[in-house]
């Protein structure tokens, strides 16, 4: 059974973070572990506390299952201060010798470097020491904010992100203020920019940036996948809805799922866009909480919501 590992936070709302991931992966077929790095206590109207998690529990929590499970992919979400960003990286592979910036797993995950290229995935038994963990495609979403605005992050954090982090991460999936703020200026207004800064993000490590164009003004969501072979264009329809919590969560482990399933990453990232798209639509009408609810990954949230409103009418 393919397998993805999650390391990012719980959300009590259940709209993002470790829950949406673990619902992604589901509703995709993958089987979900994970690695809580911080507790927080939020809803539909925001973020009250939050409570991060030691970072030697951290560590132990994904040596644990890398040392057991044949993980295929990781998927990265919020990490609250820079110990936890440290402990993360102590556990992730490094890359292979002679790998410079912008290759991060070019030879290791078996993909084109244009990420065009077939994904190859070795679903044998477990090694004793780390299972596959060390072939496993690394995703990471740098959340740094909550929908509603709240930061999730301390001093320092962008930085160790920038240093640490990035030369490790075989796609990294920023929105533009994400982008921003790894790049410490403003955030794109345009195409031109979103790729811009994406081959500016490329240069600090990471194997591939999928610029998530959402902010922009207009009638279609665009974003741009940049790797060192090009940029691609992938746009879809916005689809008008209040309830988006959770979106970057489900896009960056929908990817990550359809990586372990064996799609080429532009193939992933396609299929992943079409699947949040998805979500979006069966939650655009749902009632949970009296703030900005979640999307809904599996097509049973629609048929109940559908249920729902026949007896409300």
């Amino acid at each position: 059974m393919p397998i993805a590992l999650t390391i990012a936070g719980s959300d009590s709302g259940g709209g993002a973070g470790i829950q949406a991931d673990l619902k992604t992966f589901a509703a995709l077929g993958v089987y979900g572990a994970s690695a809580i790095t911080a507790l927080t206590a939020q809803n539909t109207l925001g973020v009250r506390a939050i409570h991060a998690v030691p970072p030697g529990v951290v560590r132990a929590q994904i040596d644990a299952v890398l040392a057991d499970f044949n993980v295929a992919a990781i998927k990265i979400g919020m990490l609250a201060n820079v110990e936890i960003v440290e402990a993360v990286v102590a556990s992730l592979p490094s890359p292979p010798a002679g790998e410079g910036p912008g290759v991060r797993g070019s030879g290791l995950s078996g993909r084109a470097p244009d990420g065009a290229g077939p994904l190859i995935r070795p679903f044998g038994p477990p090694s004793p020491a780390r299972g596959e963990g060390s072939c496993a495609f690394i995703v990471y979403d740098p959340v740094l904010a909550a929908s509603s605005g709240d930061a999730l992050a301390g001093a320092g954090f962008v930085e160790a992100i920038r240093a640490k982090l990035l030369p490790l991460v075989d796609c990294l999936t920023p929105n533009l203020p994400e982008a921003a703020a790894l790049l410490g200026e403003a955030h794109a207004e345009s195409e031109a920019d979103m790729i811009r800064q994406g081959r500016a993000l490329l240069a600090l490590g990471p194997g591939a940036v999928l610029m998530k164009g959402g902010h922009l003004e207009g009638d279609a969501a665009v974003d741009w996948l940049v790797t060192a072979g090009g940029a691609h264009r992938f746009a879809a329809p916005k689809i008008a809805s209040p309830n988006t919590h959770g979106t970057g969560c489900t896009l960056s482990s929908a990817l990550a799922a359809h990586i372990v399933r064996g799609l080429s990453l532009a193939g992933a990232v396609a299929a992943a866009k079409a699947f949040v798209m998805g979500a979006i639509e069966r939650g655009a009408a749902a009632q949970l909480g009296g703030g900005a609810g979640p999307l809904l990954q599996s097509p049973l949230f629609a048929s109940a919501t559908q249920d729902g409103q026949s007896r409300d009418r």
